[in-house]
C-alpha cells in the first residue's frame, strides 16, 4: 500500500515530463542495460538490472562521467531516472551537456547521509525507476563508512526483482557484497575546450578517456548472466560535462 502510494504521488510529482514512466516494469526486468561506453558493455555484457551497480573512485576520476553516461541511455530509451544529490552539488547543466532528458530525470537534493540514505530508500520503495543514483562522493567517508552492511542488504532485495538499477558514487566500495558489480574509474587524459586562460570552472570538457577497472561481479541470485572476474582497460568516454561534475 505504501509503495502504491509512493508511485502516484512520484507519476504526480513528474507530471507531463514523462507519459507512464512506470509502465512495462515486467518486461525490463530480466534485461541488461548498456552504460553508453561500449568497450565495458562488451567487456561485461552491460549492467544487470535489479542490482546495485556502485562506481568508485576519486574525486575528479570520472565517476559521475560514467553515471551521467548510464542515465543518458536510460532517458534516451525512455525511462526516467533519479539522482539522489548527497551534498547538493549536482549541475543541471552538465547533466543536460552529457545528453540527459532533464525531463525525465527526477533530482533530490540532500544535506546530510540521514536525509540521502532515506530518500533513496523511498525511491526504491515507490518503484519504476530505470535507475537511482545514490551520490554519496562528496559527504564524509567516515560517516559512509558506517552505514551497516544490513542496510545495503536490505537495498537490494528491494529492487531484485524490479527494473531498476542502484548506483551508489563513492569514493571507495562501501557496499561490498550486496553489489553485483563494482567498478572503479581512473581519469586518465582530459581535453579542455574554451580559452585556455579561462577559469577551469568556466570551460568544458570535450572528452576524457577513462580506466575502468572492474573490482567485482558477480552472478546476480535473479539468474541474470554475467562473467565472473575482472576487467580492466581504457574506455574513451565522449560527454561534454563540467569540470566539477567529472567527479
Amino acid at each position: 500500500m505504501q509503495s502504491a502510494l509512493l508511485r502516484a504521488q512520484l507519476e504526480a510529482a513528474l507530471g507531463e515530463r514523462a507519459s507512464s514512466p512506470f509502465t512495462d516494469i515486467e518486461g525490463r526486468v530480466w534485461e541488461r542495460v548498456p552504460s553508453g561506453i561500449s568497450s565495458l558493455d562488451k567487456a561485461i555484457g552491460g549492467l544487470p538490472r535489479g542490482s546495485i551497480i556502485e562506481i568508485c573512485g576519486l574525486p575528479s576520476s570520472g565517476r559521475t562521467t560514467l553515471a551521467l553516461s548510464i542515465i543518458s541511455t536510460l532517458c534516451s530509451q525512455g525511462e526516467v531516472c533519479a539522482l539522489v544529490d548527497g551534498a547538493d552539488m549536482f549541475d543541471p547543466e552538465s547533466g543536460a551537456a552529457a545528453g540527459i532528458d532533464m525531463r525525465r530525470l527526477l533530482w533530490v537534493r540532500c544535506r546530510n547521509l540521514d536525509h540521502t540514505m532515506r530518500s533513496a530508500d523511498l525511491l526504491l520503495q515507490g518503484g519504476g525507476f530505470g535507475a537511482v543514483v545514490l551520490d554519496l562522493s562528496d559527504l564524509p567517508s567516515n560517516a559512509i563508512r558506517s552505514v551497516p552492511l544490513a542496510a545495503w542488504f536490505r537495498l537490494q532485495r528491494t529492487i531484485e526483482n524490479t527494473p531498476t538499477l542502484l548506483l551508489p558514487l563513492t569514493q571507495e566500495s562501501v557496499a561490498k557484497s550486496a553489489a553485483a558489480v563494482v567498478l572503479r574509474t581512473n581519469l586518465k587524459k582530459a581535453v579542455w575546450s574554451g580559452l585556455s586562460g579561462a577559469p577551469a570552472y568556466g570551460r568544458l570538457l570535450d572528452h576524457t578517456q577513462l580506466d575502468i577497472e572492474v573490482l567485482r561481479m558477480r552472478r546476480p541470485s535473479s539468474g541474470h548472466a554475467g562473467r565472473a572476474g575482472s576487467f580492466a582497460g581504457n574506455f574513451k568516454v565522449q560527454h561534454h560535462v563540467r569540470l566539477h561534475s567529472c567527479s
